[in-house]
């Protein structure tokens, strides 16, 4: 593949990646909004997390098998076409139902935009894609980053909810156009010093429950930091908004930061490094829980920790096995599905138990990945040694 053509897909899957980081940051800020809007409170619209991951969840598996079947940019831009339209719609919502259906479409867009930017990303650039992974998810932390800030933008002129979604809609028509224009790339062989999924399923379950526990904690985190604020009484609205800014953006920059890290650094030592940097995060946010001061800090450290572990587990996984569309599904499932427990969980027991709960949450699933970093690399280094 030529240099030119490697650069324009490369740009083509970062601008795809920016529209699933902003559906995503758009979330947390607007959770009061839809709630007004569906006519429930708080614990009826947090089940918004779990209809969204189901929808995520069944477009990640249809969407690493349509990768694998047919022409793969069509596949990204029908994806992306139809998250613009479910969000162009959610401001109209006035029933919790309406709401909830168009949250588990977007769903089904954003598994299969997150499985096809993985998938061809690597398939583009092979062994090499480490850097251009963390860029990957660098744009999906810059979408994340600047959808809050719209939030917090706009609630100095209303309270209405609708402009944030509708300027999403609007970014995704000429990014479908784009990619939509570009010929499709194609799947290379697996190379003889990589296994494939099959042969290694125990190493594959365990991944996808290491992207499980992270990615639960990230979106937890993303999407209750704002009510967290407000329950709290830490800060209002317009800043709270900002606060969640503040922690995609913390994300955005570590990603970026981590780039010429990933060439110099094995992708298991910089698992076990941010690892214990969300630990450690989540532990003083818990110690100092209603301190403004405190809150910004650990909300920017635990977004900068945080930052690379999806995108650096896929280079580890690459260097391991060969990813197919069928393998990637299976790992965005489990970010699928920690997208789905995880939040649910923190804002089933966020008005019961009162905001401190969702640091706690986090802290125990990080421990969590933890040990299962422990187990993959185990069984990574007992794999090697029986290849001799």
């Amino acid at each position: 593949m030529e240099k030119k053509q490697k650069i324009v897909r490369t740009i083509a899957y970062y601008l795809s990646y920016i529209t699933i980081g902003f559906a995503t940051g758009i979330i947390g800020p607007t959770l009061p909004g839809l709630s007004r809007l569906a006519g429930t409170n708080l614990v009826g619209i947090s089940y918004i997390f779990p209809i969204l991951s189901i929808g995520y969840l069944i477009g990640s598996y249809t969407g690493g098998r349509m990768y694998d079947r047919f022409k793969v940019h069509p596949v990204t831009a029908g994806a992306i076409v139809l998250l613009g339209i479910i969000m162009f719609f959610v401001p109209f919502s006035q029933a919790l139902w309406v709401v909830f259906a168009l949250f588990f479409i977007s769903g089904l867009a954003a598994g299969s935009i997150d499985v096809g930017g993985n998938t061809l990303l690597v398939w583009t650039h092979g062994s090499s894609v480490g850097p251009f992974m963390v860029g990957l998810h660098f744009f999906y932390g810059f979408g994340a980053f600047i959808a809050p800030m719209i939030v917090g933008l706009s609630m100095r002129v209303s309270t209405e909810i609708s402009w944030p979604y509708w300027i999403l809609a609007g970014i995704c028509i000429p990014i479908m156009l784009f990619i939509f224009l570009i010929p499709s790339t194609k799947a290379p062989a697996a190379p003889k010093t990589q296994s494939d999924g099959e042969s290694n399923r125990l190493l594959v379950l365990l991944i996808t429950a290491f992207m499980f526990m992270n990615v639960g904690a990230q979106l937890s985190y993303g999407g209750w930091i704002y009510s967290y604020a407000l329950k709290l009484g830490i800060t209002n609205e317009t800043n709270a908004a900002y606060l969640t800014s503040a922690y995609w953006g913390s994300i955005m920059v570590g990603r970026l930061i981590s780039v010429p890290v990933s060439l110099k650094i094995k992708p298991k030592v910089m698992l076990f490094v941010y690892l214990f940097g969300c630990v450690l995060s989540a532990l003083f946010l818990i110690l100092f829980s209603t301190s403004f001061s405190a809150v910004w800090i650990c909300t920017i450290t635990l977004g900068l920790s945080v930052s690379t572990l999806v995108p650096t587990t896929f280079t580890l996984t690459g260097d391991y096995l060969h990813i197919s569309g069928k393998l990637a599904g299976w790992l965005v499932i489990g970010i699928g599905a920690g997208n789905l427990v995880v939040p649910w969980l923190v804002g089933q027991l966020f008005e019961p138990f009162g905001a401190i709960i969702l640091p706690i949450v986090n802290l125990i699933t990080f421990i969590f990945a933890l040990g299962l970093l422990v187990l993959i690399v185990l069984l990574i280094k007992k794999k090697q040694l029986e290849k001799g």
